[in-house]
This record gives C-alpha cells, structure tokens and sequence, in this order.
C-alpha cells in the first residue's frame, strides 16, 4: 500500500485513488472510465463526459455554436470588470450587464425557433443588444468610470462578436433569397458564416 497514515488512507499512486483525507475522497483521477474528478464534502464536484453526455439535445444545440460561445465569453469578461463598482452606479452596472446577456439569450432562442426567419430575427436583436453594450463602455470611458484596460478588453471582445453576428446575418439573408438553408445543418452553417476570415484560414 503506498499511502496509509493514521489509521486512514491519505494518497494511493498509479492505482484509481488519487486523494483521500480525513476519511473522505478528495480526488479520483485516471480510475475506472475516468468519471470522477474531484469529491469534496462528500460530494461529486466535477464528472467528465457521463452528464455531459445525458444533457445533450437538439433544442440545446445553440452551445455548439461559436457565437454563443464568444458571446458568453463577453458577458463573463463584462461581469468581472463591473464587478466592484459602487453601490450608486448599481442601476447603470445592471443596465449594461442585462444589455450583454442579453445577446447570447437572443442566440439561443432564435436556434432554438428552429426556422431561419425566428433565426434571423432573434440575431438581429442580439446584434441591436451588442451594439447598446458599447454605447454603455463609451459612456463609461467618457465619465473615467471604467479602467482603460477594461475598456480594450471588453471593446475588443464585443467588436469580435459584433463583425460576427453582421457577418453571419447578411449570409443568412442571402440564403433566405436563394432558399439554400437547411435547418438540419443550422450548426455547421452558423459556424462556418460567423468566423472570421483569419479563423477560416486556420
């Protein structure tokens, strides 16, 4: 046994126990499927692959999405740097936090109508939602309420997702002129219309 300390097991190497202190689990690596990360208060905090996998649907599909993902991606860096403003700009942070979480929202139900019309409505108010966010960072650079590199930071990240969302509407668009859109293939196409040109050639 390669780890036993008073009377309890405190580590086992190169077998399924990783971790095990003061009589619970703290960690299970590299054991049986590789389900089970880590284990603390006697509690599963993190399974690999096994719920993931039991989640997943096609009205959940919107998450294979690029888009949603640089879009939820915006709203975790907005929600860091507006973290600790003041209680007095409560109203102002809420306003600009709501505006961004708005556009990954908008994504996703308008996947989730499952037609490109709802598609390319929904996307065109997550565009609308992106393009309020911005005014609120100008406002917020102008009143010297907002660190400037937060500023480029949350600038670049909406101006990203914005280019986007214009991108893969005008192509949407024009699909819908031409009738070729398949909403059987509404991930791939979405993917593919959102890149960016340098993230084509990758």
């Amino acid at each position: 046994m390669e780890g036993w300390k008073d009377g309890r097991m405190e580590e086992w190497k190169d077998g399924r126990v990783e971790g095990w202190k003061d009589g619970r689990m703290e960690g299970w690596k590299d054991g049986r499927d590789g389900r089970v990360e880590e284990w603390k208060d006697g509690r599963v905090e993190e399974m690999e692959e096994m719920e993931e996998m039991e989640r997943k649907n096609i009205n959940r599909g919107y998450r294979k999405l690029t888009v949603w993902e640089d879009a939820i991606a915006y709203y975790t860096t907005t929600c860091e740097a507006f973290a600790g403003f003041s209680f007095v700009l409560r109203r102002v942070v809420s306003q600009q936090i709501a505006s961004v979480d708005s556009i990954h929202r908008n994504i996703a139900e308008g996947y989730c109508r499952r037609s490109l019309n709802e598609y390319l409505h929904f996307l065109n108010i997550a565009l609308a939602s992106a393009g309020e966010s911005v005014s609120g960072l100008h406002a917020f650079q102008a009143a010297k309420q907002i660190a400037d590199v937060d500023f480029q930071r949350l600038d670049g990240a909406a101006f990203k997702l914005e280019n986007g969302l214009k991108r893969l509407i005008e192509s949407l668009q024009q699909k819908k002129l031409t009738g070729k859109w398949d909403d059987s293939f509404v991930i791939g196409e979405t993917n593919v219309e959102y890149r960016t040109d340098g993230e084509l050639g990758e």
